[in-house]
């Protein structure tokens, strides 16, 4: 008879690590010993600072006082992300959170508002039919109702947090919890002769740490997935050809804006994120459009204040571990692949791996069936969150310099082409599955505001009531611009819910 996993060892620190301590620790309780093994001397990459509204399902599992880790981490709020010039210069569009309309006869918004505006019954602006726009519009913030009959059970948030505060607050309520934390840096992993499992890792000062199932997340070197088990590397860069960011704080600027913001620039885009202390800027970009010199300036250039510290700089190579999990190593973070932080995605693919392995959670016989179902649920989520990606470049109108010409122009994956295809030709939205995490409302926001707009609609649609789905939608455009207006204003709200750290 198998044997239940008695010790988990987890090979690194950084959101990845402690967010997976926090997650076992509280699942696993007293039934498994959690450790978790880094090294001071080693930097974690930690610009991260932007999520996606599961997060705040991830601090409930975990038990989180969620007004003392938001006063912890100089957390905000985040209702969306705003877009500047991205399907051509001069146009603004934003992606919120939640989703649109009020729900026509026929259950699908894009169809009804396609039939109206053919029809010139309305104007093209989505976003009026949008909570999360509006509030973002107005500067306001609040959490959700889970109430249906609320009209804030239509606003989703998540939160904009110091990614480096964030790990050090879970390191201590982990270690408050009974996780055992071990410094030290490992220099030698040993497999088992029998099978090739980790047997265990040696750290420089001679100790070895043995555990039944090792979480490697020790960043883009992949240490015990790669580095020991040659999992393999899937490149995605002939679809996402970023390979390199500077990031840099500068001192923040009042009122505190609840969304991201994400400039293009010439050769790539820049990030914004307003934090209670600073705001968090980055320039991602392709160096084979832009030289490195070029690109720190270019973001130095673009920044709200005085820069807080010098500009850091960051190599990646965008694409996914072939293997997520080989024999009893599961890779979570950087360590498993990495898309880019467009959609602020990092954590939430953390999250969605810890969840995924507690579905999967193995004992003993460490079942393949069971190893190859996760694989193969984590890949097609990841590979869904990396077509969404795309489409921000590859559905433009820009021609204005080498790098956009050649987004635009690029091949794409077949499964983009054809929800493209399908959104262009008729308005038809679709999800792949269960796990894919992006809705149809996030779909619409990002092809419609980059200028894919139908030729055609469901024409069922058209045999509706128009006169009535256009009073329904002038209610709800005009119900959610009230509630907006109602919303207290987004720094005004921390400060009234405790979760202000005092910063002004």
């Amino acid at each position: 008879m198998a044997e239940p996993i008695k010790s988990v060892l987890i090979v690194g620190g950084g959101t990845a690590g402690w967010m997976a301590a926090a997650a076992l620790n509280r699942s696993l309780g007293p039934h498994c010993q959690v450790s978790l093994v880094e090294s001071d001397d080693i930097g974690i990459v930690g610009v991260g600072e932007a999520t996606v509204p599961p997060i705040r399902d991830f601090n409930a599992l975990i038990d989180l006082d969620e007004a003392e880790f938001m006063r912890e981490t100089q957390a905000t709020l985040k209702l969306g992300i705003e877009f500047v010039d991205w399907g051509s210069k001069g146009n603004t569009y934003l992606h919120p959170f939640g989703t649109f309309g009020p729900g026509p006869t026929l259950g699908e918004f894009q169809q009804s508002f396609l039939a109206l505006r053919a029809g010139d019954r309305i104007a093209d602006d989505v976003e009026a039919y949008s909570l999360c726009s509006q509030a973002i519009k107005a500067g306001k913030a609040a959490f959700r109702d889970p109430d249906p009959r609320s009209p804030l059970n239509a606003l989703f948030t998540a939160y904009h947090f110091d990614a480096g505060l964030y790990a050090r607050y879970l390191r201590k309520v982990c270690e408050g919890r009974g996780v055992t934390r071990i410094e030290g840096e490992i220099v030698d992993v040993a497999l088992r002769p029998e099978d090739g499992f980790v047997d265990r890792v040696k750290l420089k000062d001679g100790r070895e740490l043995t555990a039944d199932l090792f979480i490697d997340c020790t960043g883009f070197r992949g240490l015990l997935i790669e580095g020991a088990l040659k999992a393999g590397f899937e490149d995605w860069s002939h679809w996402l050809p970023m390979n390199r960011a500077w990031a840099v704080p500068c001192d923040r600027v009042a009122p505190t804006t609840p969304f991201t913001r994400s400039t293009a620039r010439d050769a790539g885009w820049q990030w914004r994120i307003a934090l209670q202390h600073r705001t968090g800027n980055g320039h991602v970009y392709c160096n084979d459009f832009m030289g490195d010199d070029e690109a720190r300036q270019v973001l130095l250039d673009n920044l709200d204040g005085p820069a807080q510290a010098e500009p850091r700089p960051l190599r990646f190579t965008t694409g996914r571990r072939k293997r997520f999990w080989e024999k009893n190593v599961v890779a979570l973070g950087l360590s498993s692949g990495f898309i880019e932080p467009l959609e602020s995605t990092s954590i939430h693919m953390v999250q969605s791996g810890i969840y995924r392995l507690l579905q999967h959670f193995p004992d003993s016989r460490f079942s393949p069936v069971n190893i190859e179902t996760y694989n193969r649920r984590i890949g097609a989520e990841v590979e869904l969150i990396r077509d969404f990606v795309i489409l921000h470049y590859h559905a433009t109108q820009r021609d204005d310099t080498p790098f956009w010409r050649h987004v635009a122009a690029m091949p794409v994956p077949d499964t983009l082409s054809q929800r493209v295809e399908a959104f262009r030709n008729r308005g038809l939205l679709y999800q792949s599955g269960a796990d894919e995490y992006f809705s149809q409302g996030s779909w619409m926001a990002v092809m419609y505001g980059q200028g894919i707009k139908p030729t055609g609609f469901n024409p069922l649609y058209g045999f509706q009531n128009l006169d009535q789905v256009q009073a329904g939608f002038g209610q709800i455009a005009e119900r959610w611009r009230e509630v907006a207006a109602r919303m207290p204003m987004h720094d005004d709200f921390l400060k009234a819910r405790g979760m202000w750290a005092g910063a002004e």
